[in-house]
C-alpha cells in the first residue's frame, strides 16, 4: 500500500510539474503594440499564460516566464479572414502555413451558400483534428437547399422545403454557426426566390445568427443585387454583409462613390449593412457564373460577358477537372490553339464542365476561373469605406493569389506603398472590426483576457509575394504567430503545433 502511494505521490508530482511548464507563462517586451481598436500604437509588456492574455503595459519578468524581444516590430491581434475557402482539404495542410504566414489566426468559412453539413459534425472533427489556426463558419444556403431539394433544385422552394431548410439551419445555429450564407449566383442559390431567402433570414435573425451574401450579380444587375440584400436586412432585422464587393463591369467601373452613398443610407435607415473587400482587381468563381441564364449555348451572352465582364485573355482556368492540361491557359490561349472563337471556345469550355459535372457528381470542384474584372479606384474606395472589412477569398490549393497573400498585401500595398490607410486602421479592419461584424468574441484585441491569437511582424518588410505567375509564395515579414497561446509559426515555417479551436457565434 505504502509503494502503491509513493508511485502515486511522484505521479501526481511529475503531472503538476508537466503542467506548470505547458502553463509556463510569455512575456513580450520591447514591441510597439497595434492593439486592433485604432487606437495609437504604444510600447508594452504582454504577458500570456495558457491560452489567453492576461496582461499588459510595464511589465516585470516572472519566474519561470518565456521572454520573447520583439524590439523593432508590432505586436498585433491574429488577423480573422473574413471570407475563407481555406477549408478545403484543410486536412491535407493541417499546419495552414500559408495563412500564418500572413499573420492570419482565424478563417471564417462556410460562405458562398456552401458549408459543411451538419456543423455539429464538422466541428467534432476538427476538435479531434485541430488545425493550426481557428475556424468559424456560416451554414450556406445552398447547402440546406441540396438537402431538401436535392437534384430538382431549379425552381422555387415549397413551404415544406423551406421549412426543413429552417429547421436544419436552427440546428446549426445551436451549434455554433455565425448565420446564414448565401451564393446567389451560383446553384441552387440562383433559383431561389427573394422570399425564401428572407424566410431563412429571419431564421438566421431568430438564433441571433447573421447574414452574408455572394450577391444575384456583381456586375449587370449589380443595382438589384444591393436592393436585395438591403432588404433581407430591413425585414429580417439582422446585421447583413456583402461579400467581397467589387464593380465587376467595365461601364460601371469607378462608380463605387455611388454604391457606397447607397450603402451609407441604407444604414442611417437602421440596416446594419458591412462589406468585405479583398485587394486584387480579379476574382475566382466557376465558368458558368458569367451566364446567369445558365444557357451555354447563348453566342450573344458569351460575347457580352468577354467584353464587358472581362476579356479573352484576362480569364484563366484554375480547375478543370474534364482535362486538366489546360490548367493555367487563358480562354485567349485556348482559342488560339483550337483555332476558333474565343466565346465559342467558351461556351464549348462551360458545356464541357457541365457534362463532366452531371457524370461524376462525386467530384467536388470540377472548373474554377480567374477573371479579371476590376478597377483599382473602385477596389480602393471600398477597402477605405469605414464599414469594410479585409477578406482573402482564398484557398490553400488553386492558382489565385490572394489565398498566400491579401492580407500581407493590405499591409504592403495598402500601408507602406500608398499610405491610404494607417497601420493602426488596417489592423483594425483585420481584426476587431472584423470580429464585430461577425460575432465573434474575445477575439481581435489585445486586452487581458482575450484569446491569444497574436502576430508579430515587421512593418517595414511585410509584403505579399503570391501573383499570378507564383500563386503559391509565402509571405515575408512575419515574425512570430500564436494562436490561443501556442507559438504556430517563427522564422519562416510552421511550428507544427496545431492548437485551433472552434469559433462559435457571441452568445447573445
Amino acid at each position: 500500500m505504502t509503494r502503491n502511494l509513493s508511485r502515486t505521490a511522484i505521479a501526481l508530482g511529475l503531472s503538476l510539474l508537466m503542467s506548470s511548464t505547458a502553463l509556463a507563462s510569455t512575456l513580450i517586451v520591447g514591441a510597439r503594440m497595434v492593439d486592433g481598436t485604432g487606437a495609437p500604437s504604444r510600447a508594452v509588456s504582454i504577458r500570456l499564460d495558457g491560452d489567453r492574455i492576461v496582461a499588459v503595459g510595464k511589465l516585470a519578468r516572472a519566474p519561470g516566464d518565456t521572454v520573447v524581444d520583439a524590439s523593432g516590430l508590432v505586436l498585433a491581434p491574429g488577423f480573422i479572414d473574413a471570407h475563407s475557402h481555406h477549408d478545403r482539404q484543410a486536412e491535407q495542410t493541417p499546419d495552414m502555413t500559408p495563412l500564418t504566414a500572413q499573420g492570419v489566426t482565424t478563417i471564417v468559412v462556410g460562405e458562398d451558400g456552401e458549408s459543411s453539413f451538419p456543423l455539429k459534425t464538422y466541428f467534432a472533427g476538427l476538435e479531434k483534428a485541430p488545425l493550426a489556426i481557428n475556424v468559424a463558419s456560416y451554414t450556406g444556403h445552398g447547402s440546406l437547399r441540396e438537402r431538401a431539394m436535392g437534384s430538382d433544385y431549379k425552381r422555387a422552394a415549397t413551404p415544406a422545403e423551406i421549412a426543413a431548410m429552417q429547421a436544419d439551419l436552427t440546428s446549426d445555429l445551436q451549434a455554433g454557426s455565425l448565420g446564414l450564407s448565401t451564393g446567389l449566383e451560383y446553384d441552387p442559390g440562383i433559383f431561389s426566390t427573394p422570399a425564401e431567402v428572407v424566410a431563412l433570414a429571419k431564421t438566421a435573425a431568430a438564433g441571433h445568427g447573421r447574414y452574408i451574401s455572394h450577391l444575384r450579380s456583381e456586375d449587370v444587375k449589380l443595382d438589384a443585387a444591393i436592393d436585395e440584400i438591403i432588404a433581407i436586412g430591413r425585414e429580417a432585422k439582422l446585421p447583413v454583409q456583402i461579400s467581397h464587393l467589387k464593380i465587376a463591369i467595365v461601364d460601371r467601373w469607378g462608380q463605387a462613390p455611388q454604391l457606397l452613398a447607397k450603402l451609407d443610407a441604407a444604414r442611417a435607415q437602421g440596416v446594419d449593412i458591412t462589406a468585405d473587400v479583398y485587394p486584387y482587381e480579379y476574382w475566382q468563381s466557376n465558368l458558368a457564373v458569367l451566364l446567369p441564364e445558365r444557357d451555354f449555348n447563348d453566342l450573344a451572352a458569351a460575347r457580352f460577358a468577354l467584353t464587358k465582364l472581362t476579356t479573352p485573355a484576362g480569364m484563366r482556368l484554375a480547375v478543370f477537372a474534364p482535362d486538366p492540361s489546360l490548367v493555367g491557359k487563358t480562354i485567349a490561349d485556348i482559342a488560339a490553339e483550337r483555332g476558333a472563337d474565343p466565346a465559342e471556345t467558351y461556351l464549348a469550355l462551360t458545356r464541357q464542365s457541365e457534362a463532366y459535372h452531371l457524370a461524376h457528381p462525386e467530384v467536388d470542384r470540377v472548373d474554377a476561373v480567374i477573371g479579371t474584372a476590376m478597377t483599382g479606384s473602385d477596389i480602393d474606395a471600398f477597402i477605405g469605406w469605414d464599414h469594410a472589412v479585409i477578406c482573402s477569398d482564398g484557398m490553400t490549393h488553386g492558382l489565385h493569389p490572394r489565398g498566400f497573400g491579401a492580407f500581407a498585401r493590405i499591409l504592403r500595398v495598402y500601408v507602406r506603398e500608398k499610405q491610404t490607410l494607417t497601420l493602426e486602421q488596417a489592423v483594425h479592419k483585420m481584426t476587431a472590426q472584423t470580429a464585430a461584424q461577425l460575432g465573434i468574441a474575445e477575439r481581435g484585441t489585445i486586452i487581458p483576457g482575450a484569446f491569444a491569437d497574436l502576430v508579430l511582424l515587421d512593418p517595414a518588410t511585410v509584403a505579399d509575394r503570391s501573383d499570378i505567375a507564383h500563386p503559391n509564395a509565402l509571405a515575408t515579414g512575419i515574425a512570430k504567430v500564436w494562436v490561443n497561446g501556442v507559438l504556430v509559426f517563427q522564422d519562416g515555417q510552421a511550428t507544427g503545433a496545431r492548437p485551433g479551436a472552434i469559433v462559435r457565434k457571441a452568445a447573445s
